[in-house]
This record gives C-alpha cells, sequence and structure tokens, in this order.
C-alpha cells in the first residue's frame, strides 16, 4: 500500500517519511519555532508537526485551577496552556515559513474546533493523538476531511485500536504504532507491534518514538516502519514535559543519514551475485 503526502510517495519501497516533531517544544515563542524548523530542514527532515489545542476545551475542569511553576512564573495549569498556543497569525507566519523552506507541515489537533481551524491552511494530512484514540466524535471529524491521517496507539488496547479504525478510509489511513511515557523504557517499546498492526490492519504502519536515544528507530525501520516521527528540541535541558524525550540537532542529523543507510543496506531481499564479488569468487572459490 502507497499513499501520497504532498509530493513524496509513503509505504512500499519508498524511502521512510521522516517526521520531526516540534510539538509544544517551542514553548510558546515563534523564533524557537523557525529555528526548529530550520533544524528539520537542515537534517532533511520531510516534515514538521505541531499540536493545536482549545485549551478551555482540552484541559480536565479539576486541572484547570491547579497552580503550577512555569517560565512565565506560577501560574494556573489554564493559562500555562494557553500561553503555548499560537493563533492565526502565528500559523500563518509557520505556513509561510514551512513554504519558503521547502518542507511540509502538519498537526495534531486536540478538538473539533482545532480541526476546524487546521483546516484553513489545507494540510497534507493530520495526526491523531494516542490520548484521543476512544474520542470517536472527533475521529469522525478527521474522516469527514477527507485527508489522510495517521493514527497515534499509545495507551490503547489492540480492541480500542479496532474501533478506531474501523471509522476511517483504509486508503486514507496510515497507523503510528507509539508508547506514551516521557521518555519510554525500552523494555515498554514492543516494537513487534509494528509487524503486528500491518498484519491485522492491512494498512501502512510507522512509528513513533518517545525514548531516549535513536538505535531503537533504526530497529523500527527494519522491521518494517514506514514512516518515523520524533520529537525534536532545540535543547533537552530546556523546560516543558516533552524536551527530556526529544532529539537535539546532532542526533536528529545521525537519526535521518542512518535511516538513508540502512535503507540501502536493506536491498530487495532477492540474492544476487555482485560484479565486485567476482574477484574474490576468482581467488577463493575451489
Amino acid at each position: 500500500m502507497i499513499v501520497k503526502i504532498g509530493n513524496r510517495l509513503v509505504g512500499g519501497s519508498n524511502p521512510t517519511y521522516i517526521i520531526a516533531e516540534i510539538g509544544i517544544n517551542h514553548n510558546g515563542d515563534i523564533s524557537n519555532v523557525k529555528k526548529l524548523i530550520d533544524m528539520a530542514v537542515d537534517t532533511g527532515c520531510d516534515a514538521v508537526k505541531f499540536q493545536k489545542r482549545a485549551p478551555e476545551l482540552c484541559v480536565p475542569e479539576n486541572q484547570k485551577n491547579v497552580m503550577r511553576e512555569t517560565p512565565w512564573g506560577i501560574i494556573s495549569y489554564i493559562e500555562y496552556r494557553q500561553k503555548l498556543e499560537f493563533g492565526l497569525n502565528e500559523y500563518k507566519e509557520i505556513d509561510s515559513y514551512c513554504r519558503t523552506n521547502n518542507i511540509q507541515w502538519f498537526a495534531s489537533a486536540w478538538d473539533i474546533e482545532s480541526l476546524s481551524f487546521l483546516e484553513e491552511f489545507d494540510l497534507l494530512c493530520y495526526k491523531i493523538p494516542s490520548a484521543l484514540i476512544t474520542n470517536h466524535d472527533l475521529l469522525q471529524a478527521y474522516r469527514d476531511t477527507g485527508r489522510i491521517c495517521i493514527l497515534s496507539t499509545g495507551m490503547s488496547t489492540i480492541e480500542q485500536i479496532t474501533e478506531a479504525v474501523k471509522i476511517f478510509n483504509k486508503e486514507n489511513l496510515l497507523i503510528a504504532h507509539c508508547t506514551s511515557t516521557y521518555p519510554s523504557p525500552l523494555e515498554q517499546l514492543n516494537l513487534k507491534m509494528i509487524d503486528t498492526l500491518k498484519e491485522r490492519f492491512g494498512t501502512i504502519v510507522g512509528y513513533s518514538g518517545h525514548e531516549v536515544g535513536l538505535s531503537t528507530s533504526y530497529a523500527a525501520v527494519t522491521l518494517g516502519a514506514k514512516f518515523i516521527e520524533r520529537h525534536i528540541t532545540l535543547d533537552r535541558a530546556m523546560w516543558g514535559s516533552d524536551q527530556a524525550a526529544s532529539v537535539e540537532h546532532g542526533g536528529l542529523k545521525r537519526l535521518v543519514e542512518n535511516i538513508r543507510d540502512i535503507e540501502k543496506a536493506l536491498g530487495d531481499g532477492i540474492k544476487k551475485v555482485y560484479p565486485e564479488e567476482f574477484i574474490a569468487l576468482k581467488r577463493l572459490r575451489l
């Protein structure tokens, strides 16, 4: 199965689609966004991804007035979430900057209001957060856009994933294996689920990782993941819940380069004798 996201074919024998998840690691600062986009462009990623919420809809009532320490001082959780959100002007700037730098962008909408907001930008695809896989009203709204959707499956049972998949047209659906801990312990990654999801649902399957290190993303590619998503950051020591599970510039560069090397090395599975082997063949074979 192959889908087209913009000018990129994803699936089959096509190169792994590499998504740099900016998420909320910009800490509400558009200058940080541009630096993170520059980082994704410089390292050869295919797309950057954001998160869009209406905090008044997404933050549970019992959490809204909980006070917490933030870069803006001690403020309520709802105020904190609001400071992380960008409005129309910022997203227009993001859209323009990505177009100028020739990189695709898309986002996760955490509520129907945010999905309607993002529809103004005619995005190539959407990513559905793991937290919302059981929100069938929102999933139906995603389906109704007619766009390609990537369904993330962290903290979900196989039964919950099955019910979510039923809502979509499989021609427009990709599934991301995911574990929703930040950072994820290695023993909880369960990368063999990539094959399980492919066999069970017959869709393009990828991997969204929140672990420390890169080796597991390489393993996911060898196990058949057709897209890889990793959170990126300017500095893992920055304030924010996702920073420690994110990849800095040097790591992202290695990630992309090594995935491209792995793709070359995997080959086509057809045994052949290469011309360069004939020298050794003539010298060593009796």
